[in-house]
Parts: C-alpha cells; structure tokens; sequence
C-alpha cells in the first residue's frame, strides 16, 4: 500500500469491509478510486448509497457508478439500468442492460 498499488488498496478495503470496519474501507477504496481501480469506484457508489462508513449521499453515489461504468464495469453498467428504471426512464435503462450484458453481465 505504501506504493500507492490500487489494487493491494481495494484488497485492504475489502479486508475493512468484511470486518465492518466501513470507514477504514472508505478510506482505501477513495485512495484505489483516485488511482483509477474500476472496482473501487464501483464499491464507493455502494458505500455512499448505503452510508456506510460515510454520510449517506445519492448523487455520489450515482457518480462513483457512473464512473465505474464508463470504464466497463457490468454490475455497475447494469445498476444505472436499475436507477433509470426505478425512476421511470425506461429507454435509458434498457441501453445500459443491453450494455451490462454485452459487458457479460448476466
């Protein structure tokens, strides 16, 4: 971690995360997110969304999926289908499944 390894980050968040230490997590999936790591921009829209470990904020976590899914991540490609269906923006949520799918998303 002290050679700012994004990826040995997400590990150590995980690590926090599975032992219900969210802020420890927060911290280095914020660290790994500003390296570019997919999969942390991908658990810091759960965190935000969840507040967990933070202070509960929808539009950062919308942000941080939408981050993730720009680069190609499939679950969050799929969840901003969710997001668009949940608030009635139909053709939008579909575009983002087809894409989750095509991104291997089953």
């Amino acid at each position: 971690v002290e050679k700012n390894d994004p990826v040995a980050m997400s590990s150590m968040a995980i690590t926090s995360y599975e032992e219900d230490d969210y802020d420890t997590a927060f911290e280095y999936w914020t660290k790994a997110a500003e390296l570019g790591n997919v999969e942390a921009q991908y658990n810091l829209s759960h965190l935000y969304r969840k507040g967990e470990g933070v202070e509960k904020d929808e539009k950062k976590g919308l942000y941080y999926l939408e981050e993730a899914a720009i680069v190609g991540h499939p679950s969050a490609r799929h969840n901003l289908g969710c997001y668009e269906w949940d608030n009635e923006r139909y053709e939008r949520a579909v575009k983002h499944f087809i894409i989750a799918a095509n991104l291997g998303h089953d």
